[in-house]
């Protein structure tokens, strides 16, 4: 009974352990299967071009080979290094303005009283249900009256308008949970709205800046459909205008330049999440939340 009695505590302990373990183990299959697309495109790039759809589902390439990286980098009418940089300028306008001007709206919206408050917020709430393309008609006719079509101003002068209300709608919940006693202070300091906003609010809404930030940059970096519309001269071409050129009009790919290329547009997003995830998740979990 003793040995018994002294077995049952250690056993209930190790229950926990084993939950974990377990719960790990499927955690890592199932972030296998996400990620088992690009870990085969990551080998077909790396695969010669007629081994490409010979190893099956295999991850392992039975040659190893980057000529699919240099053909792929020159394999259009200019080298894809044209591309990636329209495609960073065009990222971080977007995104120093989506950042700019949804936090000014948010600002607001959460801390500033004025006329039909309530309606306007409600209102630019209900943009969010409206589809991207029951507006690209008007938006197309507009622009190309103002003589914007096939330049990159489109895509990015719009967002210096805060149109993206749910930056707007994620920035307002974050300014609500700052005590309003800060800006009562500054107040009695002399501070007007304007410098309220950007010596308060900003330094105390990092996380949620940078949580639109991340988002608004790869958002417009992988953004297809817009430059698609847009842009037609191949010198303003972004990334994925430029993966799209490895298709012929006879439907016709070259796969292996095509994954290279795909594997290199991955790199800038991989970075941005690895060197900003802490504030990415801060940002997101402390959204709405008193502190």
């Amino acid at each position: 009974m003793s040995n018994e009695a002294h077995a049952l505590p250690g056993q209930a302990s190790d229950h926990p352990y084993l939950r974990s373990a377990i719960l790990h183990c499927l955690l890592i299959a199932a972030s296998f299967v996400m990620l088992y697309p690009i870990l085969w495109m990551l080998a077909g790039s790396l695969r010669p071009a007629e081994d490409l759809f010979g190893g099956g589902a295999s991850l392992i390439p039975s040659q190893v080979t980057i000529r699919a990286y240099t053909q792929g980098w020159f394999g259009v009418q200019m080298s894809f290094g044209r591309f990636f940089l329209n495609s960073l300028l065009i990222a971080t306008l977007a995104t120093l303005g989506n950042v700019f001007a949804a936090s000014l709206a948010a600002y607001a919206f959460a801390r500033l009283n004025f006329v039909g408050r309530k309606f306007w917020f409600a209102l630019m709430l209900g943009t969010l249900m409206l589809p991207y393309h029951v507006t690209l008609i008007p938006q197309y006719v507009l622009f190309q009256n103002l003589g914007w079509v096939n330049t990159w101003l489109p895509l990015i002068v719009p967002k210096y308008f805060a149109v993206d209300a749910f930056f707007i709608f994620l920035m307002v919940q974050f300014f609500r949970g700052i005590p309003r006693e800060l800006d009562e202070a500054a107040q009695m300091d002399g501070c007007s709205p304007w410098r309220i906003y950007y010596k308060v609010m900003l330094p105390l809404s990092l996380p949620v800046l940078a949580t639109a930030a991340i988002f608004s940059f790869i958002w417009t970096w992988e953004d297809f459909f817009g430059p698609l519309i847009y842009v037609s001269d191949m010198n303003l071409y972004t990334v994925q205008l430029g993966l799209r050129s490895f298709i012929d009009s006879s439907g016709t790919s070259s796969w292996n330049e095509l994954f290279a290329m795909s594997v290199l547009s991955l790199i800038p997003i991989f970075l941005i999440f690895l060197f900003f995830q802490r504030l990415l998740i801060e940002g997101i979990a402390t959204t709405g939340m008193k502190r």
